[in-house]
């Protein structure tokens, strides 16, 4: 179902998002987004949309790709236009982002717009989908079968990939009047 939604969509419906949070007491000038798969890839088109967004978090999600009329651009093609930094977080293992994409993407960024130059991608070596553990459990065995244990993010205790996140691209965004924005 997902496939089918246009990207003029998401970002209509970003924009509404937007607008009724600035209406409703959101403080507009300490706006972030944050995606993970599908929602990555979107991460960084809203950035690429609109001025305000302060930072952005992509957890995985296409880089580069066919376009057609749903999906007319992609991340690489955009990073002229990022408004804010974008941390890109990406496993190592995951068969449907491959790293030469990622490999691609910091090039693109690396001649970007400022935002685009202060932008990250990170690969995680043998990590496969999906690497946030609060999602599911992890995918890996241990060497009889079992799964593994990952640590669970908790709002004391964030995860490593939130930690690392806050202190490369959330730090753009001026803390003292934003709790919502820490992660």
């Amino acid at each position: 179902m997902i496939s089918k939604v246009p990207d003029a969509q998401v970002m209509g419906d970003l924009d509404a998002t937007f607008n009724w949070a600035g209406a409703n007491g959101g403080d507009l000038m300490h706006v972030g987004v944050t995606g993970f798969c599908w929602g990555g890839r979107q991460a960084w088109l809203y950035n690429a949309q609109n001025p305000m967004v302060k930072a952005s978090v992509a957890w995985y999600g296409r880089l580069v790709g066919d376009r057609n009329d749903l999906m007319p651009k992609n991340p690489i093609d955009i990073t002229d236009k990022l408004h804010g930094p974008v941390l890109g977080l990406y496993g190592g293992a995951d068969p449907s982002i491959p790293l030469e994409s990622v490999e691609k993407m910091k090039a693109a960024l690396a001649t970007g717009s400022a935002a685009a130059r202060r932008s990250q991608s990170v690969s995680y070596p043998e990590t496969p989908p999906p690497m946030h553990p609060q999602l599911r459990p992890s995918p890996r065995k241990k060497a009889g079968g079992e799964q593994t244990a990952q640590p669970r993010a908790t709002p004391n205790r964030p995860s490593r990939h939130c930690r690392q996140a806050r202190s490369t691209c959330w730090s753009a965004i001026p803390r003292s009047r934003s709790r919502a924005m820490r992660l």
